[in-house]
């Protein structure tokens, strides 16, 4: 018999997350390597197990989950929109907690690309009158 396991895919800015969820005792790995050792920072651990702390479901899945792009906090992002998704592909009736939270909105913001006779997306050359 397979194992059961729920998919989910999550994206903040340039980070793509694929996260599964697999029946457990709540062990989170990102990248092969436990969270807290991955994500250095706590606030970017707290962001990753915000679905399952609103959904009460933090002891019962253990999360895989393979991200690349971006920074760390783009690729915390992605991490907790993947387990939002994966959670709903394991139960629909936890849409609504997830919705009420934004979990499962995209996060639409994006670098701004850089515009030519410009040195960055904005910033322009000093001007000088003489």
């Amino acid at each position: 018999m397979a194992d059961i396991q729920f998919y989910g895919t999550g994206r903040r800015k340039n980070a793509i997350a694929r996260v599964y969820l697999k029946p457990g005792k709540g062990e989170i790995t990102v990248n092969n390597r436990e969270v807290k050792e991955y994500l250095s920072q706590d606030i970017l651990v707290m962001i990753v197990k915000q679905p399952l702390v609103v959904t009460e479901t933090e002891n019962k899945f253990d999360v895989i989950a393979k991200v690349t792009g971006g920074g760390v906090a783009g690729q915390a992002g992605a991490i907790r929109h993947g387990i939002s998704r994966a959670l709903l592909e394991a139960d629909a009736t936890m849409r609504p907690a997830l919705k009420r939270e934004g979990f499962l909105t995209r996060d639409p913001r994006m670098k701004e690309r850089r515009k030519y006779g410009l040195k960055k997306a904005r910033k322009a050359s000093q001007f000088s009158k003489r």
